[in-house]
């Protein structure tokens, strides 16, 4: 609607998680290295972060850092019990029929892994949301997936990656065996003001906008609402263009976002 009025190829804030438009704070480069470390030494690395930080969009940019010696696998929907999970990983790795029984099925999945050892590929299995994970059993079979392998390397790479209450879930003692098992971790934190306006920019930019398009007053309105959530600077972003679009105006200044902290319910 608004992209050829400010001169844009394309949407600036959508939703998706498009690594295109990954914005590398501090945090999000840590995050993203750490990720690449851990992949490459075949690791488990548990990775966190309040929703919309962008821990989706860094698993997006990881797969497209890989090359065709990694066999990426997406679980999405965590809610499994044990047996589930262990055949829901099964069929990604390529398991035709799936055993009924774990104890074939685990046989399964330890054959398969080794014939990806012998063709030169690395599986990685990230685990989206896996504060939804119902069971301790299944972060017990999760755990169990590093026993695979020789004795210089894992066969096997896994990606944990959820809300905080994940990592304070994992303090328990209960979950030590699993917590030692952890190679890597990395909790992400929200942008600052700084990074905020610096992030505004980038996206715009990426989309083939100029810079500048936020006043340093709007920056500091949708920081403010945003506490520095990608997420949530994208929604009030999304909307400030509108509005401005609407307005017949070339930059978002704080008439702008002063409407919209209005529209979204926020006093300012």
């Amino acid at each position: 609607m608004y992209e050829a009025y400010f001169g844009l190829r394309e949407r600036p804030f959508s939703k998706t998680p498009d690594p295109r438009f990954l914005f590398l704070s501090r945090g999000h480069r840590e995050a993203l290295a750490r990720m690449q470390y851990a992949v490459e030494e075949r690791d488990l690395v548990l990775l966190t972060g309040e929703i919309g930080c962008g821990k989706t969009t860094l698993s997006r940019a990881l797969m497209d850092t890989l090359d065709d010696s990694f066999k990426v696998v997406c679980l999405i929907n965590p809610r499994l019990t044990p047996l589930e999970f262990l055949s829901s990983l099964a069929r990604h790795l390529g398991v035709a029929d799936p055993a009924r029984f774990k104890v074939d099925l685990l046989e399964q999945i330890g054959k398969i892994l080794f014939e990806y050892y012998e063709k030169g590929k690395t599986p990685v299995v990230v685990i989206d949301e896996a504060q939804l994970v119902p069971h301790k059993e299944t972060f017990d079979e999760i755990r169990l997936l590093t026993n695979f392998q020789l004795d210089d390397r894992n066969l096997i790479s896994i990606v944990l990656m959820g809300q905080p209450e994940l990592r304070r879930r994992l303090k328990h003692r209960a979950y030590a065996p699993l917590r030692q098992r952890i190679g890597m971790q990395y909790d992400l934190k929200p942008l600052s003001l700084d990074e905020t306006a610096e992030y505004l920019d980038f996206r715009i930019v990426k989309a083939g906008g100029k810079p500048g398009l936020f006043s340093n007053v709007a920056v500091e309105v949708v920081y403010a609402y945003s506490t520095g959530i990608p997420r949530m600077i994208n929604h009030a972003a999304s909307l400030a263009l509108l509005e401005c679009f609407g307005r017949g105006d070339d930059k978002v200044d704080e008439v702008i976002v002063a409407a919209v902290m209005l529209e979204l319910g926020q006093d300012w």
